[in-house]
Parts: C-alpha cells; structure tokens; sequence
C-alpha cells in the first residue's frame, strides 16, 4: 500500500484514538485504516498500537514513530504548499535564451520592466546564436528565430516580425554609386553572415514579381553587430535587421536602399517547454513579451506583381562607379550620387519592430 497515505492513516487513527473515527474522518472504510496500519507495522517489524475492546494505546515505538512521522507529513505539506505557490505566483529563476543582436538592443529593457513588476523572479538571461534544444538546456522560455529552434516538443507562440533593410553609409555610395536593382548588389562588396546560417541567396519582392541574387561576400561574420559596425566603417552594403539600424537610418550614418524591393521578414517566436501546468513566472513573461510587441506586429506592406521569379548568377565584380569628382557621363546613376548629402541629412523613419 501507500506508505505515505498509511503514515496519514496511522496519525489520524492515534489522535482521535479510534479506527472507526479515523474511517469517518478520512472517508475510508473501518477495513481499509485497519490494514494501512496493519501495513506499517508489518513494514517496520513492530507494534505501533496496543488494542482493547475499549481503547487504543500508542506503544513506546508507536508514540516515537507518531512523532517523527508527524514532522515528515508537515514538512511535506509545505513543500507541495510552496511547489503550487510556486506555480501561480510568480517566484524562482526565470531563464531565458534570446538572440545575441536582439538581446542586447531590444530585451535588456523588456527584463528590467518585467523584474520591476515581479522582484520575486529572478531573470536568468543567455544570448546565442545557434540551433537551442530549450528542454535539453533547461531554458523556461526562449525567444528565437523559427531557424534556431529544434525541440519538437515545444509550445510557440509568434512574438513579432521584422524587417531586413539593405543600407550602406552616405560615403560608401559617394565612392561606389547606389544601387538602385538587386543585381546592383553583384558588382558591390557585400556584408552578410556565412552562408550556413543565411547569407547566401536573396529573394527580393519588388514592382515586376521575385528577383534572385546572391551578392558577393566581401566580409563574413556570425553576428550582425559585426556587420553594422563594417557597414558604418563604409566597407560595403549590409543587410541588417530594421530594429539594429533604426537610429543609424534616422540620424544619416546608414542610408536605406532598394525602397521598392522588400526582403522575407523575420519571425521571432516565444518558445516554451510545454503547455501543462506551465509556471507562473513563465506565463506572466510571456504576457509581458506580448504586451510589448503585439501593437508593433503589423503585417509587412504587400508589394506588386508578384508573379515572376528572375533568378540573377553571380558574376566577378565589375569595376566601381567614378566618384562624382570624375569627369563621367551624366547617367541617372550620378544624378543619384549628387543628391547623397541631402539623403544623409534627411531624418528616416525607424521601424521598431523588433
């Protein structure tokens, strides 16, 4: 039988000093408390109870086992009281996995206002850009791109979209021309991270349907920090996340570019381990992660035409546009160079999607 049920049995029965008491009081039959002490006293090898026809007596090991069973039930009852406390208030460690990129510049605030409201929870923050098997590492909640996650027990739940904008600094464009077609981006060094983990083909959506590219590397890294700051030293063109170079677009360090062409948005998902009795401390971050991003999550504009695919080959780099202090034809592509200082003085709107 259950031990601990008979230990609750066998403590109820010695305070009211009666099986038959103990039954009513426990909703259980006369037979069934009879056979859980029974139990015990066989399992230990001893008499707990000394019976009469008239009354029931504790012996010298039942009044010592009495006792010790009685802290054991008590320190057992506090831990289920604190374990469910636990599950509806929130209270623990809290830990989160989030991208590098988006950790640094979007969640550190979000976790500052979240621990205001909860101080009983302590956040536990880790940053990776990788593959993240949440059950594996012991993660309670994760945000990730849909590319890094690969449990496939896990709850999602869409957190927001974002944008990829393709940008360079006004002094790169003033030495290498702008790009006004996707194919431009096949004779300009480009920023973007290995191929492995996305920066090989471009699908870009624009006014005559899908066009294809895939720009040389000038530069390589596994983190888009990295490139923002190649992008911002004017070492090529960078496709970079919209809630990244927000403030660069808006003060005129990057400028955006391919304004009719729109790149597939980025998802960001909240993951979490399971629905089933899911903490509280879990599901109030989620409430707050939502909160915070679900006004912001518009759908992306639609674009036109989108029935035909171009796909564009790379090709050796062609040699770069002269600057505007050359003597060259006066193409539409200079026209556009002229016109840079007045671009990098205009204030952009920012997405902050993300």
């Amino acid at each position: 039988m259950n031990q601990l049920q008979s230990m609750r049995v066998f403590v109820k029965v010695a305070d009211l000093g009666s099986f038959v008491r103990a039954a009513g009081a426990m909703e259980l039959s006369s037979a069934v408390v009879t056979r859980h002490v029974a139990d015990l006293e066989s399992r230990l090898g001893t008499r707990l109870l000394n019976r009469t026809t008239r009354r029931l007596s504790l012996t010298e090991a039942g009044a010592t086992y009495l006792e010790r069973v009685r802290h054991i039930l008590t320190d057992l009852e506090g831990v289920e009281q604190m374990v469910v406390a636990r599950n509806h208030e929130p209270v623990g460690t809290l830990r989160i996995v989030a991208p590098v990129v988006f950790g640094l510049h979007s969640l550190a605030p979000l976790v500052q206002s979240y621990a205001a409201r909860y101080p009983a929870v302590v956040p536990d923050v880790t940053l990776a850009d990788r593959h993240v098997d949440l059950v594996e590492e012991g993660f309670d909640v994760g945000i990730l791109a849909s590319r890094h996650m690969r449990s496939a027990s896990i709850v999602t739940r869409r957190l927001t979209t974002g944008c990829m904008t393709v940008c360079a600094t006004p002094a790169y464009l003033v030495q290498h021309g702008m790009p006004t077609r996707p194919e431009d981006l096949l004779r300009h060094p480009c920023l973007s991270r290995p191929a492995e983990q996305g920066g090989e083909e471009r699908v870009f959506k624009g006014p005559n349907g899908e066009v294809r590219v895939r720009p040389p590397n000038a530069i390589a890294a596994n983190n888009t920090e990295m490139l923002r700051q190649f992008a911002l030293l004017s070492m090529g063109v960078a496709i970079l996340p919209s809630y990244l170079i927000g403030r660069d677009l808006a003060s005129g360090r990057l400028v955006r570019l391919l304004d009719e062409y729109r790149l597939p948005p980025i998802e960001l998902t909240i993951a979490y381990p399971s629905r089933l009795h899911l903490p509280a401390k879990v599901r109030t971050f989620i409430d707050h992660l939502v909160e915070h991003f679900q006004p912001e999550s518009a759908p992306l504009p639609s674009t036109r035409g989108a029935s035909s695919v171009r796909t564009v080959v790379a090709r050796p780099a062609e040699p770069a546009v002269p600057d505007v202090d050359d003597e060259a034809p006066d193409t539409h592509e200079h026209e556009t160079t002229r016109r840079l200082p007045r671009v990098a003085r205009t204030r952009i709107a920012a997405s902050s999607q993300f």
